[in-house]
C-alpha cells in the first residue's frame, strides 16, 4: 500500500513568492498577530503550510476590504478557529497520546510527558491539545485529588509541567492587536491554568492579552484597567465565593470596562450579581466566540 503524501511545507522565501508579499511583511504578521504557525525542520528552519498561505490570502482580502492589519488578522484567525472542528481529528490516535500524557504525568516522568506533548503538537492543532487533552486532564486530576486517588506531589508536578508548556504557547500574547483583554483571578483564587488555556486560545484568534494571573488585588486590577483601557476583563475562579466576596468592587469595575466571568465558580446568578457576562462552554470555544 502506498503511503499518503504528507502536507506540502515551504520556506518563507517560497511563501513570499506565492503570495506576492515581502518576507519582512510575513514575519511581521507572524510575530505581531500570530497569523502564521510554521513547523520546524530538523535544521530548525521555519516551514509554512498551505493553511498558512490561506491565512495570508485571507489577510489580503480583509485588508482590501478596508480593515486595519490588526482587525484583518483577528478576522482570519477567528475564521480559522471556526473551521477547526471540520478537520479530521483521528480519535484513536488522540486518545492514545492523551493516555500517554496522563501516564507520564502520574508517574512524575517529565521527559515522557514532554515527548507526548511534542507528538500532540506535531499531529494536532493547539486548539485540539487545549480542548481535548489539557482541560479534560485537569478536570480528571482535580476529581482524583478530591477522592484521594492522586497525591499532592502528582498534582503539583502535573500543574508545573503543563504550566511550562502553556507559558511557551503564550509567548507574544501581549503584542498589540485590534482587541485587548485583561485576564486575572479574583483575590484568594490560586488556580489559573484554565485561564491560561483561555488566554492562549484567545491570542490564537487575534486578541492582545495582558495576564495578571492568580490572587489579583482588586485595586491593582482597577488601576490596570484605568491605565490600559482594555476592551474586556475576564475573571475566573473555582468557587463562587471568590466572586461574591468581591461583588461590590467587581460591580464598580464593570462600570469601567465590560466584565466576563468564568470557571467552575461562575454561573448566571454570579454574573448577574456583579453585572458581568458569563463565559460559556470550554475555554477554547469561549475564546473563539468572545466579542466586545
Amino acid at each position: 500500500m502506498e503511503q499518503e503524501p504528507g502536507p506540502v511545507l515551504v520556506r518563507i522565501g517560497e511563501l513570499s513568492r506565492r503570495v506576492g508579499l515581502s518576507e519582512h511583511v510575513l514575519r511581521a504578521w507572524e510575530s505581531r498577530y500570530g497569523l502564521l504557525q510554521p513547523e520546524r525542520s530538523s535544521g530548525h528552519y521555519r516551514l509554512y503550510s498551505e493553511t498558512d498561505e490561506a491565512r495570508v490570502r485571507g489577510m489580503q482580502r480583509h485588508l482590501a476590504a478596508g480593515l486595519s492589519a490588526a482587525e484583518a488578522a483577528r478576522a482570519v484567525l477567528a475564521e480559522s478557529a471556526a473551521s477547526t472542528p471540520a478537520v479530521p481529528v483521528h480519535p484513536d490516535r488522540l486518545a492514545t497520546l492523551h493516555a500517554a500524557v496522563r501516564q507520564a504525568l502520574d508517574e512524575l516522568d517529565e521527559p515522557a510527558a514532554q515527548a507526548a506533548l511534542d507528538r500532540l503538537l506535531a499531529e494536532f492543532t493547539v486548539e485540539t491539545l487545549l480542548r481535548d487533552v489539557v482541560m479534560p486532564y485537569l478536570h480528571d486530576l482535580g476529581e482524583r485529588w478530591e477522592r484521594g486517588e492522586a497525591s499532592v506531589a502528582q498534582e503539583h508536578f502535573a500543574t508545573n509541567v503543563l504550566r511550562g508548556r502553556l507559558t511557551g504557547l503564550a509567548r507574544g500574547w501581549g503584542d498589540r492587536s485590534a482587541s485587548h483583554a485583561v485576564l486575572a483571578c479574583p483575590p484568594g483564587e490560586l488556580h489559573d491554568l484554565g485561564l491560561v488555556v483561555f488566554g492562549v486560545a484567545l491570542r490564537r484568534v487575534g486578541w492582545r492579552v495582558t495576564y495578571l494571573g492568580t490572587d489579583t488585588p482588586l485595586d491593582a486590577l482597577g488601576s490596570t484597567v484605568e491605565r490600559l483601557r482594555p476592551d474586556v476583563v475576564v475573571l475566573t475562579a473555582t468557587t463562587s465565593e471568590r466572586f461574591t466576596a468581591a461583588a461590590p468592587d467587581l460591580s464598580q469595575l464593570a462600570e469601567l470596562c465590560p466584565l466576563v466571568v468564568g470557571g467552575a465558580g461562575a454561573d448566571e446568578t454570579v454574573a448577574d450579581a456583579i453585572t458581568a457576562r458569563l463565559l460559556p462552554g470550554d475555554p477554547v470555544s469561549a475564546a473563539a466566540a468572545l466579542r466586545v
